[in-house]
């Protein structure tokens, strides 16, 4: 299983959980599984075209996927995924 970390203001969608155990090989396949499991999800996470929104940041490991292959990083058992919601202020 593959640890996901669901940020405060998703957790409405998770029924409060802080952290889900998912089953994927990839950040795309975590994403649709968390969508089949909590409605929703998905379409907070990825835009239309189905990348992930310019606010919202995953980490596998504490490693940004942005710098790796983007939804198709790979993921194995054991894996912890960090979903973060940028913050902006000035």
């Amino acid at each position: 299983m593959i640890k996901v970390r669901i940020p405060t203001p998703l957790r409405r969608l998770t029924g409060g959980k802080g952290e889900v155990d998912l089953e994927g090989t990839s950040i795309a396949a975590l994403i649709n599984t968390l969508d089949i499991e909590f409605p929703g999800m998905k379409e907070r996470l990825c835009d239309e075209e189905g990348a992930v929104r310019r606010f919202v940041n995953i980490y596998v490991n504490e490693e940004d996927i942005r710098f790796h292959q983007g939804l198709e990083t790979p993921v194995t058992e054991g894996d912890e995924v960090s979903i973060i919601p940028a913050i902006a202020g000035g």
